[in-house]
């Protein structure tokens, strides 16, 4: 046998396959930016260019980030606690609103760093300056769908409307070709997009055959405008424009009804989840027991860090089991398996990945975390599903692997240097305090 380039030994590997399959003492091998082996230390592991000891932790898929804005690290901590229009006429959109490349960068970078340190390796994202964010993703390492931001009004990057389709455009041809980063269409909501700016949304998204991704009913501020300009629910109005397909992906759906999740279901839309933001913004609780019970694919997401505040997913896992658990005073929905399952291979079918990545599987990419387990908050171990769930954090992740590729290492990020990061992030916060006169 050909040596491998990177081998992974002495972990249990969580295979996330149809049948969730559990290699306990496992070695998995990867070539290039594929896993090529997978199995149980029954003799001994093969060799390997690189080996990995997992001293007896857990070897897992890399994490999925469904939604968020990376670049909103910036923001974190900067206004907690207001009522929502106060937070975002007061706060948020002034700040916005004087953004630049420069700004969009160094939080995405920041973002990056965030979320590998704490075993996330593909997120989307959908923000302004989204070339900045394609690029400091590129240079992290990471894996990406990425949007410009498209609404009604004028967009401190790109200026009018049709020149954001343009940005948007231009962006899924300069990065086609790209191994790690993909490019999605993304009007902002229903609120801020006239029904003409999303069917073009639609038919770009259709003409590249990328993902459509859009907030939808996530308030019930939303509810309410949309049932009064159409007539509809936020989820009929879409269906009405010839919108709904297994090429959107629907982002939050906290307020739904039953013809809205027979709409989902009858076309394939894809969700993600927001649970963290949403209970901070007192948005209320989505019906994703009833969702994933009807067939349809639920991912996960933290949104921003303005509304979470951090893009740790396995605080968000915890807090997806047990949002639902007492919403619906039933200690059995969202079981440990169901909820590592939206963070992983779920999450890689809500973004049309799931051929490539969410799964540690032969012929797939080779996007592995490794957990370590020595810890006395992870001692002993009886369920490694119940341990990631409800008792590990993002620092208990000790290697990261995206496509191949060793970003993290024993708890060291190899692709970004941190103590420059964290200067350029002290200097986009003094400007924000500029910006907000503190």
């Amino acid at each position: 046998m050909k040596q491998l380039d990177i081998v992974i030994k002495n972990g249990t590997i969580l295979t996330m396959d149809p049948d969730n399959s559990i290699h306990e003492k496992g070695f998995l091998g990867v070539t290039g930016d594929t896993i090529s082996l997978v199995g149980t230390d029954g003799n001994a592991p093969p060799e390997g260019e690189k080996v990995i000891d997992a001293r007896g932790g857990l070897v897992l898929p890399g994490l999925i980030n469904g939604h968020t804005h990376a670049a909103m690290t910036l923001f974190r901590g900067l206004a907690d606690d207001l009522p929502l229009m106060d937070w975002l006429n007061h706060y948020i959109f002034p700040v916005e609103s004087r953004m630049d490349a420069d700004f969009v960068h160094t939080g995405t970078l920041l973002a990056c760093a965030e979320m590998i340190m704490s075993g996330t390796t593909t997120f989307c994202d959908m923000y302004l300056f989204e070339q900045e964010v394609a690029r400091a993703a590129h240079l992290a390492g990471m894996r990406c769908i990425v949007g410009e931001v498209l609404y009604d009004f004028e967009s401190p990057n790109y200026g009018p409307v049709e020149k954001g389709l343009e940005y948007t455009e231009a962006m899924i041809r300069e990065w086609s070709a790209d191994p790690l980063v993909s490019v999605a269409v993304e009007p902002h909501s229903l609120f801020t997009c006239s029904p003409g700016l999303l069917v073009a949304c639609h038919d770009l998204a259709r003409k590249h055959e990328v993902p459509l991704v859009i907030h939808v009913a996530e308030t019930l501020t939303e509810i309410e405008e949309i049932q009064g300009k159409y007539r509809k629910t936020p989820l009929a109005h879409l269906d009405s424009l010839g919108m709904l397909g297994p090429h959107l992906i629907a982002d939050h759906c906290v307020h739904l009804d039953q013809q809205d999740m027979e709409l989902l279901h009858e076309n394939d839309v894809k969700v993600i989840h927001n649970p963290e933001s949403n209970m901070k913004l007192a948005s209320g609780v989505a019906p994703v027991p009833d969702m994933i019970m009807r067939g349809i694919t639920v991912g996960l997401g933290t949104d921003g860090c303005a509304s979470n505040n951090n893009l740790d997913l396995f605080t968000e896992m915890d807090t997806a089991a047990k949002l639902h658990k007492v919403h619906r005073m039933d200690t059995t929905v969202m079981d440990a398996i169901t909820v590592f399952r939206m963070a992983t291979i779920e999450g890689a079918r809500a973004l049309g990945l799931e051929q490539d990545i969410g799964s540690l599987e032969v012929g797939k990419k080779a996007d592995i975390i490794i957990l370590d387990t020595q810890k006395p908050h992870l001692t002993p171990l009886f369920n490694p599903f119940s341990h990631i769930v409800y008792a590990a954090k993002g620092n208990d992740v000790s290697h990261t692997i995206i496509n191949g590729r060793i970003v993290m290492e024993d708890r060291r990020l190899l692709t970004l240097p941190l103590p420059d990061l964290f200067e350029k992030v002290d200097n986009q916060a003094n400007r924000v305090r500029g910006w907000l006169g503190t």
